[in-house]
């Protein structure tokens, strides 16, 4: 026999479905994008019962056990829940193209990523809030953001952590002795050990930690499913999946609404009070210019008239770029939960102001395209070291007016000599930690580059991939290549806000999951204050 809440609960599911299906032609707000920033968003602004939201999402749901078993999200790269972008080929990689995968569907890449919670530096936070000239973006500021944002389930630490948001945090939960080893091993080069790697740890040189993750239960919780599943019932909330937005539509200097294609049709729908843009570093500015904002000569050369010169738009991009090596296996461990447990963040050069270098721990083998051809063994683990400050700077920019079709995309990964000086040291204190001697009642031998190879640019350049932490094409400022204000406001336009990591003034040190979630919550407090909900 049905109960009364199986009953309402039924009715309730039928009426979202109902309004998924039959989108109205006006809603207040208009979120486009349900990644780690979008959910974030949809949820504050819907937290008032009287305003209506809804969410635009081109991808579908995350009802997936690749999803959300934490061991299986590599499985999702490449297929339909990855955008699956491609980088131009690049000459300071030697004409290699590397993929750059980006969350598609709910969640965005909080659904398809590591897991990894990595909230950035204090130097991170406080360039954000000079460049913003707002302190709101500053670090002490943010920690408050933060502790409202978590539920924290490792050791108490009420100056750093909260317990009561809805983003449950937990260290590793047991985890792989290699995990225990690469902590020792760093201690024995005089790199300190924290409880965690948030707090403490980031506010000076760096240091060594277990990492902490995104996972419930033995479960992927993405930001998705810690602000909007649960509260996917309000009547004043629409989710619309599988849609894509097309561009932003103005009116003058205003944003009305956006052009979106949804099951073969084109709608437009409008947006009584703002649109907001939170599709990511790559498909934001790519919407952007769709929409007629961005540098005049380049939206010429493809017939889109201009609406809004932003010679910005697109510049600047930056991703975290990494250098795997690789040790083989005594006997086989077996990877656990997300495969990634450990971290360690580190300075090449001693007068740095905050780290430049990021180590994760895979536990796996994960060579390049190239370093594969050095041997891959069939149980190791790798060191994912890369540089957590890049210099190089990159672009998006569009390939054709067609919504359809990709942008180029090009990171320019180590064009600046300054990547790889950093990326010398990065590799030697790599080996140097996989080397060490806590390592050997796990390890066999050093197999990419392998015991005894020199270290020479042409690895370097050879080994390196992407972390997939895309950011600063849409990036916040003042000057004339900067995209929004400190509001996140579209520098010249009314009702148009993006709130990704496009905004990002430089990358975090880190993962970019954690602080994609803070600009979500600044965003809901901008537009809360802004609009008195």
């Amino acid at each position: 026999m049905n109960t009364t809440s199986d009953v309402l609960g039924a009715l309730t599911t039928r009426a979202r479905r109902d309004r998924e299906e039959h989108l109205k032609p006006v809603y207040e707000f208009i979120v486009c994008g349900a990644g780690a920033a979008g959910s974030v968003i949809a949820r504050r602004l819907s937290d008032n019962p009287d305003v209506s939201v809804l969410l635009i999402e081109a991808g579908g749901s995350d009802e997936h056990e690749a999803v959300l078993n934490p061991a299986q999200w590599p499985s999702n790269l490449g297929t339909e829940r990855d955008w699956g972008f491609q980088a131009e080929p690049n000459p300071h990689l030697g004409g290699r193209t590397l993929p750059m995968s980006m969350g598609r569907g709910l969640g965005g890449g909080s659904s398809i990523n590591v897991m990894v919670w990595a909230r950035g530096h204090r130097a991170d936070w406080d360039h954000f809030a000079k460049h913003a000239d707002d302190a709101a973006w500053g670090y002490e500021r943010v920690l408050d953001i933060y502790r409202r944002i978590e539920n924290w389930q490792g050791v108490p630490d009420p100056q750093y952590r909260g317990t009561a948001g809805p983003v449950w945090v937990q260290p590793a939960r047991d985890p792989s002795p290699i995990a225990g080893a690469l902590l020792d091993a760093a201690e024995a080069l005089a790199i300190p050990r924290f409880d965690s790697p948030n707090g403490r740890m980031m506010e000076g040189a760096g240091g060594v930690a277990i990492t902490d993750m995104l996972v419930r239960d033995g479960r992927r919780h993405s930001i998705y499913r810690a602000y909007l599943h649960p509260i996917l019932g309000r009547p004043n909330l629409t989710v619309a999946t599988d849609t894509l937005v097309r561009r932003v539509l103005l009116d003058g200097s205003r944003a009305t609404g956006v052009e979106v294609e949804r099951g073969g049709k084109i709608l437009t729908i409008g947006a009584g009070s703002e649109v907001i843009l939170s599709t990511g570093a790559i498909n934001t500015p790519k919407l952007l210019m769709l929409s007629g904002v961005g540098d005049h000569r380049h939206l010429a050369d493809h017939g889109i008239p201009v609406a809004r010169h932003l010679p910005g738009v697109g510049l600047g991009l930056q991703d975290h770029v990494s250098f795997g090596c690789t040790w083989e296996y005594r006997e086989p461990i077996a990877p656990q939960a997300s495969g990634s447990e450990a971290t360690l963040y580190w300075k090449s050069r001693p007068e740095l102001e905050a780290p430049d270098l990021l180590f994760c721990q895979v536990e796996f083998p994960v060579p390049s395209e190239r370093t594969a051809a050095l041997g891959v063994p069939e149980h190791g683990w790798t060191m994912f070291a890369g540089l957590a400050q890049p210099h190089s700077r990159g672009e998006v920019r569009l390939r054709s007016p067609d919504p359809h079709k990709a942008p180029l995309v090009d990171p320019n990964m180590l064009s600046d000599p300054r990547d790889l000086e950093a990326a010398r040291a990065c590799v030697r204190l790599c080996r140097n930690i996989g080397n060490g001697a806590a390592f050997s009642p796990y390890v066999k031998r050093e197999v990419i580059p392998g015991a005894g190879a020199a270290l020479d640019d042409r690895f370097i350049r050879d080994a390196a991939v992407t972390y997939w932490h895309q950011c600063g094409t849409a990036r916040m400022g003042s000057d004339d290549l900067s995209v929004v204000d400190g509001s996140l406001a579209v520098h010249g336009l009314e009702r148009l806000r993006v709130a990704d990591a496009s905004i990002f003034p430089r990358i975090t040190t880190g993962n970019t999951q954690a602080p994609c979630v803070v600009v979500g919550e600044r965003a809901g407090d901008i537009l809360v204050a802004k609009h008195r909900l």
